[in-house]
């Protein structure tokens, strides 16, 4: 939960307003870099905002996510748009299994997204945070697109450039370039 401290406050007859916070890397709407599970790998400042910033697939699905299912995701995404298709996002109350992360690891995918707080099961979630970070599949985890119908997109979802760390939250912002 984020923490706030009003540092100086013009209510008390300061000069100015200054709040600190402070907070999880992976609270809220975030992205998970490769270093969240794996020992040295890449940290947010390292990797290439083109993983979050580009065309974006929203495919929406309940419950586990199978290989089939993840193969299915892919191909509906590359048909509508084979740029959207490197960043998919999966709408709905969903757990992917480690099948299905294997599937989008070796799909070439910049991005995978999803509304819960984890990409994987709650109580076992490394193997499938794993199968994907080793593979430089970028997670975009807490997402909310509850009022948003399947399709392509414009997806900017730049984390704050916290050198060195492992995660960091993000503004993820979709807009509709149909209309």
């Amino acid at each position: 939960m984020p923490e706030k401290r009003e540092l100086k406050s013009m209510e008390k007859g300061e000069l100015y307003n200054l709040t600190v916070f402070s907070m999880c890397a992976h609270n809220g709407t975030h992205i998970d870099a490769p270093r969240h599970f794996i020992q040295g790998g890449k940290t947010v400042d390292e990797i290439s905002m083109d993983a979050f910033i580009g065309m974006a697939y929203v495919a929406e699905h309940s419950g586990v996510v199978t290989d089939n299912d993840a193969t299915e995701i892919i191909a509906n995404a590359k048909k509508q748009n084979m740029e959207a298709a490197k960043r998919i996002l999966i709408k709905g109350e969903v757990e992917v299994s480690l099948e299905a992360a294997n599937v989008f690891a070796s799909s070439n995918i910049l991005l995978l997204g999803n509304e819960p707080q984890s990409v994987g099961p709650q109580e076992t979630p490394m193997a499938v945070h794993l199968a994907l970070l080793s593979a430089d599949v970028i997670l975009l985890e807490g997402i909310r697109l509850s009022a948003v119908p399947e399709g392509v997109y414009f997806l900017n979802a730049a984390p704050l450039n916290l050198a060195g760390t492992d995660g960091s939250p993000c503004r993820a912002v979709l807009i509709d370039i149909e209309r």
